[in-house]
């Protein structure tokens, strides 16, 4: 009789447990990758090699546990093995624990920390100088290649001043008094339809030179300064858009160095829309774009080590979405996460360093100090 009433509390104890473990799955969010792709294999040039070319990689809300979750369904390996130097980066902005993209961007971009809401200027709204301006004043080539539209933060970090991201006239004409020679990405109406003035920005940087290509086709054909702006707003999704990122980024290193000459260059390249998908807490679009931008990576990879003198930087101005992976299959290329919320977190993310002159890299940094570190590399 005791054995019984034993087996009897034994069966439910363990079908209390059986149903909470199926509660906790059915809260996963599980997602299968659609194409898993062979990572490259590259020599790393001496890191005592001069540093001629800058290429500054950031994916947006990529923090280690999104990296992570891209590694599982890649099977295990991602383009990012490659950086021999790893370290984190405090990303909280002057006034918030919790940084936005623009306070974030603009420590990468100028070295110095702000408050949130603001592109490439102080508390004060002065403006505040890129390392695309001090490129520029040591004759160097400047470019940028984004999946979103022009008027969002980070980009606009790098090129333009505004006190507030959301001005978005004021950031987009921004653009037209930047001197920056490769500006790629969406965003067509924002310098024209969606402006409340009269201005046709796209129309006024034509005038001053830059070969305005609305798609693809017209972007291979185009040469410096070029303003590629390849969608009405954020380009189409990473499935959607197939390899278009990963050709504008060749396309911009083509052209910046066979123009730049020994001066060499400085891009910054952007997987915008990590961000954008975690927001709305939908891990396969997500997913889709940091393998997608970790696909560019190899690429930029490829091209750097028979540069010889490239350093690429790769990091992310935040984490986003309080992501946890919590279940999966390497072997299958099969996550299961769980979001804790729908915006940004304070959690430090990680940085990568390849290159000549990644000894100069590595540990805890603040996010300010890693884009002052950047910077320091312009001569």
């Amino acid at each position: 009789m005791k054995y019984s009433r034993f087996l009897l509390l034994a069966l439910v104890v363990l079908s209390v447990a059986c149903s909470c473990r199926k509660e906790k799955e059915d809260e996963l969010s599980y997602y299968v990758t659609p194409y898993p792709y062979d990572i490259v294999n590259v020599q790393e040039p001496p890191v005592a090699n001069e540093v001629r070319n800058i290429i500054f990689m950031i994916g947006d809300g990529m923090g280690l546990e999104q990296v992570s979750c891209g590694w599982v369904l890649n099977h295990g390996k991602l383009n990012l093995d490659n950086m021999p130097v790893v370290g984190l980066s405090r990303t909280y902005s002057l006034n918030a624990l919790i940084t936005d993209s623009a306070a974030g961007g603009t420590a990468l971009a100028v070295g110095q920390k702000t408050t949130n809401s603001h592109v490439g200027t102080d508390p004060d709204g002065n403006p505040l100088y890129s390392i695309f301006v001090k490129a520029q004043e040591a004759g160097m080539k400047t470019g940028v290649a984004v999946t979103c539209h022009l008027a969002d933060a980070t980009p606009a970090d790098f090129c333009c001043h505004s006190d507030n991201r959301y001005k978005y006239d004021e950031v987009i004409a921004g653009y037209g008094e930047c001197g920056v020679d490769y500006i790629a990405g969406g965003g067509l109406d924002y310098f024209g339809k969606k402006r409340k003035d009269s201005r046709n920005i796209a129309n006024e940087m034509a005038v001053k030179g830059y070969a305005v290509a609305l798609n693809e086709v017209e972007l291979m054909e185009a040469h410096l300064p070029i303003l590629a702006l390849l969608a009405d707003d954020n380009l189409p999704t990473a499935l959607e858009r197939g390899d278009l990122l990963r050709h504008m980024v060749a396309k911009g290193l083509e052209e910046l160095s066979s123009q730049s000459g020994d001066k060499g260059f400085v891009m910054m390249i952007e997987g915008s829309s990590i961000d954008d998908w975690q927001h709305e807490n939908n891990i396969g679009k997500a997913m889709e774009e940091l393998l997608d931008f970790d696909r560019t990576l190899g690429d930029v990879l490829e091209w750097a080590a028979a540069d010889g003198h490239a350093l690429v930087v790769v990091t992310a101005d935040h984490a986003t979405g309080a992501l946890t992976l919590q279940d999966g299959d390497i072997a299958e290329g099969r996550i299961g996460v769980e979001f804790g919320n729908d915006s940004h977190n304070g959690i430090a993310v990680p940085f990568y360093v390849w290159g000549p002159g990644r000894d100069k890299f590595g540990g805890i940094k603040e996010n300010a100090e890693l884009g002052a570190l950047v910077m320091s590399f312009v001569k």
